[in-house]
């Protein structure tokens, strides 16, 4: 009896360290750093895609925790006010609410803002998309190429940052040989200061940079490699 017993607790151990295994410290860093209100959530919904997906792997994309499964499945992030979840293919899911929130692109995940445990769906419907994004990936489905776009992007860049771009010829050329996204995220960087002080501070470093051919992003993106 004492063998049996002894047994059962052995496969419980062992349980226990495979699902242990499955986790990687990346994402206990990240939901440790997250705000007091984050963690819960962010811990109940790793936890059930553990508890849905017993082969699912752990992977810290794009700076926060995803998880695949044949492929990417869905992910998780935290922000200061709210966190978000989503699904790789949730354009292709059934549920109707999901895959039109997917589709417009308007949220940082497919939930809307989820600031508690109550703003998250009940644990079956939770399991329910799970199941159904972990088929897709199973039966090889893709997401169909995005369309093309047709019109030309345009970027409306305030006359303060051109004034100080036109002062530093090197610069400005810089800027202008830039790719859309990278003129793009400097000026969304320059006129996201709530305070004119903080914008000066932005707008003298990002000629800094310019002038020395770097994205807002450099550092980032060199440690990256």
């Amino acid at each position: 009896m004492d063998g049996i017993k002894r047994s059962c607790q052995l496969f419980i151990l062992a349980d226990k360290l495979f699902a242990m295994s499955m986790k990687i410290k990346e994402v206990d860093a990240y939901i440790d750093k997250s705000a007091a209100f984050a963690q819960p959530v962010l811990q109940h919904i790793r936890k059930l895609v553990h508890a849905t997906c017993t082969d699912v792997e752990e992977k810290i994309k794009w700076s926060a925790p995803h998880f695949d499964y044949m492929g990417p499945l869905c992910g998780m992030a935290s922000f200061k006010q709210h966190c978000a979840f989503g699904f790789w293919k949730a354009t292709l899911m059934k549920d109707p609410i999901l895959k039109q929130t997917a589709e417009s692109e308007v949220a940082m995940g497919h939930l809307g803002r989820i600031a508690s445990l109550k703003d998250l769906p009940a644990k079956k419907k939770l399991q329910q998309w799970i199941r159904e994004a972990m088929q897709l990936n199973a039966d090889g489905i893709k997401l169909p190429p995005k369309a093309k776009e047709t019109t030309p992007k345009t970027l409306e860049i305030p006359d303060y940052m051109l004034k100080a771009l036109a002062k530093h010829k090197k610069a400005f050329a810089r800027f202008e040989a830039f790719s859309f996204s990278h003129k793009k995220e400097y000026v969304e960087w320059i006129t996201g200061a709530k305070q004119e002080a903080t914008r000066e501070r932005r707008l003298a470093k990002a000629i800094e940079q310019l002038a020395d051919n770097k994205s807002l992003n450099w550092e980032y993106q060199a440690k990256k490699k």
